[in-house]
């Protein structure tokens, strides 16, 4: 059984920074892909950011230079950084977990989903 926390979001201002967190746990192997999605209240899920297993990174152009992705390969952890936040930035943010090698075989994973709201 896999298990994925996330943390970190809240409300900040324009202009401020937010650090997401999403730690996973149980019987994992390896884990190829990890990432973040957001989805805006009417809007359709969108790709924020993802990131492999070697570190190469990949942003959606509303993000590049402004979020950072990062992961942790020892504790299974992936993090974005969010700097000069945006009100369009509002989102549930999801963390995702592609091809992880689980003692149950290969599995795709996704957290419960953070609110990122803000505003002044």
């Amino acid at each position: 059984q896999v298990q994925l926390v996330e943390s970190g979001g809240g409300l900040v201002q324009p202009g401020g920074s937010l650090r997401l967190s999403c730690a996973a746990s149980g019987s994992i192997y390896s884990i190829d892909v990890m990432g973040w999605y957001r989805q805006a209240s009417g809007k359709e899920r969108e790709l924020v950011a993802t990131i492999t297993s070697g570190g190469s990174s990949n942003y959606a152009d509303s993000v590049k230079g402004r979020f950072t992705i990062s992961r942790d390969n020892v504790k299974n952890a992936v993090f974005l950084q969010m700097d000069s936040l945006k009100p369009e930035d509002t989102a549930v943010y999801y963390c995702t977990l592609d091809r992880v090698l689980t003692g149950m075989g290969w599995r795709n994973y996704w957290g419960q989903g953070t609110q990122v709201t803000v505003s002044s």
